[in-house]
């Protein structure tokens, strides 16, 4: 899971996805199935497995990105999922002490969205 679901998942911010949001690598069958609603996003495999937590949903293992991925995955795809969602995001994980800067640079600096967020974070920190 990833973006607004994992969000969700973490209880991070007041989003209530209407889809489960899901992350397949490039190249990967979607699964076609017709409930729970799906949003898939595609991701390189190169990064498809940076931030990812193994959980236990109802008896099942999930795969669901970290707090530090989803924030900066909100940051990478603010144009699907609004700037205010990401800034929730980053402001809730902060507040609650959830979110390690250190993991949270080092993911954006992978995901390529570190000069994207920089003045946010800032504004969230200091």
């Amino acid at each position: 899971m990833c973006l607004t679901s994992a969000l969700r998942f973490h209880n991070i911010g007041a989003q209530v996805p209407g889809e489960v949001w899901i992350a397949v690598p490039r190249g990967t069958r979607i699964p076609t199935i017709s409930y729970p609603p799906l949003r898939i996003i595609r991701v390189s495999r190169a990064l498809f497995d940076l931030g990812i937590e193994q959980h236990r949903l109802e008896g099942q293992t999930v795969q669901i990105y970290s707090i530090a991925r989803t924030v900066a995955d909100c940051f990478r795809f603010r144009n699907t999922v609004g700037l205010d969602v990401a800034l929730e995001a980053l402001s809730e994980a902060w507040r609650g002490k959830r979110l390690n800067l250190d993991e949270l640079n080092r993911i954006a600096k992978r995901l390529r969205v570190q000069r994207v967020m920089q003045p946010y974070l800032e504004t969230v920190v200091l």
